[in-house]
């Protein structure tokens, strides 16, 4: 099968979306399938095209926000490209102006398109109203989605039941919705794909002794992810504990107002940023920590969880219906409501050690099931679906242009 992945971004960038498509097309490839990315060029204003890689390249216009590039809805330079493809489906990862090029593409060249929905944009849309317009804008934010994924997309995939349920109970979605959690490669966070002297620099280096109980946070340093909720408990915790230490690995919009919270607290000795960290070096940052936590209520699924498990890290989260799809309370995870709530399940778990390297394993177990090949193979699914279902939709648009034609010779003769 020939797929064409289009995407907002894709690598050098990282996030959670981009770790997820890079992790599908070496998954697909794999299973002998031709995958290629069109995306946009986050480096210059040139049309790229990686030959060996099959990644093409759009220019665009910086946004503003972060790396993001707003690219033209119908580039003609990529469309002469693309048509040499010669794609069978067509799987775009975003709304904007490629997920627009991409629905204008498919319907152009009659192939069938399956979208993956996968941000909560109604708990975003704060950047850009800054307060203001809130009721408004969720209104314009919900006919924007439901006119993309509904009548443009032939299948939907959505990661999670929270995210089911916001387009079947909230905006009466009709078509088929297919719940995938989106995989990832479980192997590389395994413990034994760890080179020890490695792990051990990245300690040194960031100051851990084998006596510290490490937490550990990775993601976007925004408003959204409730990072600041993280940093408040953790006065308490070391105050009973002080080798409690909290790892925040990633950046964004809010890093120097936490790292100013963190100086006025006192806390620059047990909660630790170290910024941007590289894809390869990832496995490394999970395998500093006894505990992954997150208070994060925005994520339609939350691929870092994956990761932690992966790595045997047990995963302590705000409760929330993104995670409860991965995690089963009290056997790889705990769940909290508040922040005595946090502050228990971690002290809990600081003070048990056989219970804590009990959901570990079991953390671990659980994540195996969420590998990148289980991943791709359902997502293959849904393709063959979408093409039968393209497939049936030409049939029927012959056989009803058939019809018309003689029903208007009929028209012709009874005059």
């Amino acid at each position: 099968m020939r797929i064409g992945i289009f995407t907002e971004t894709y690598t050098p960038y990282i996030s959670g979306l981009v770790t997820s498509e890079v992790m599908l097309k070496h998954a697909l490839e794999k299973k002998g399938h031709e995958v290629y990315v069109v995306t946009a060029n986050l480096k210059s204003f040139k049309y790229e095209y990686d030959e060996k890689e099959k990644v093409l390249r759009i220019p665009g216009i910086p946004t503003g926000i972060y790396d993001s590039r707003l690219t033209s809805i119908y580039p003609i330079q990529a469309v002469h490209k693309i048509k040499e493809w010669n794609l069978d489906v067509i799987h775009s990862q975003t709304e904007f102006a490629i997920g627009t090029f991409a629905r204008l593409f498919a319907k152009q060249y009659n192939i069938p398109l399956v979208h993956t929905y996968h941000t909560m944009y109604e708990d975003y849309i704060h950047y850009v109203t800054k307060g203001y317009f809130k009721k408004s804008s969720k209104k314009l934010v919900e006919y924007f989605t439901k006119f993309y994924c509904e009548t443009t997309a032939t299948e939907l995939i959505v990661p999670t039941n929270k995210t089911y349920k916001l387009f079947k109970e909230k905006y009466q979605f009709k078509k088929n919705i297919h719940i995938i959690p989106t995989g990832i490669e479980v192997e590389r966070f395994f413990e034994e794909n760890i080179d020890r002297k490695e792990l051990l620099n990245l300690r040194k280096s960031l100051n851990l002794s084998k006596k510290d109980f490490v937490l550990l946070f990775v993601g976007r340093l925004a408003e959204e992810k409730n990072v600041e909720f993280l940093i408040e408990a953790h006065k308490k915790l070391v105050k009973k504990h002080p080798n409690i230490k909290l790892l925040i690995v990633g950046d964004g919009p809010d890093k120097e107002k936490y790292e100013i919270k963190v100086k006025e607290e006192k806390l620059e000795k047990n909660i630790l940023f170290t910024g941007k960290a590289a894809w390869e070096e990832m496995p490394y940052y999970y395998h500093c920590a006894d505990i992954f936590t997150t208070a994060s209520k925005t994520e339609t699924q939350g691929l870092t969880i994956i990761e932690a498990m992966a790595s045997g890290v047990v995963p302590v989260c705000m409760r929330d219906e993104a995670f409860i799809s991965m995690i089963t309370e009290g056997l790889n995870g705990l769940f909290f409501e508040d922040m005595p709530s946090y502050q228990k399940q971690i002290i809990l778990l600081y003070e048990n050690q056989e219970q804590h390297e009990l959901l570990n394993k079991q953390a671990r177990i659980q994540a195996e099931h969420d590998s990148s090949d289980n991943y791709a193979e359902r997502v293959l699914e849904v393709y063959h679906r979408a093409i039968k279902e393209k497939q049936s939709e030409n049939r029927f648009g012959i056989i009803s242009k058939i019809a018309k034609k003689w029903r208007k010779k009929d028209d012709y003769h009874t005059k």
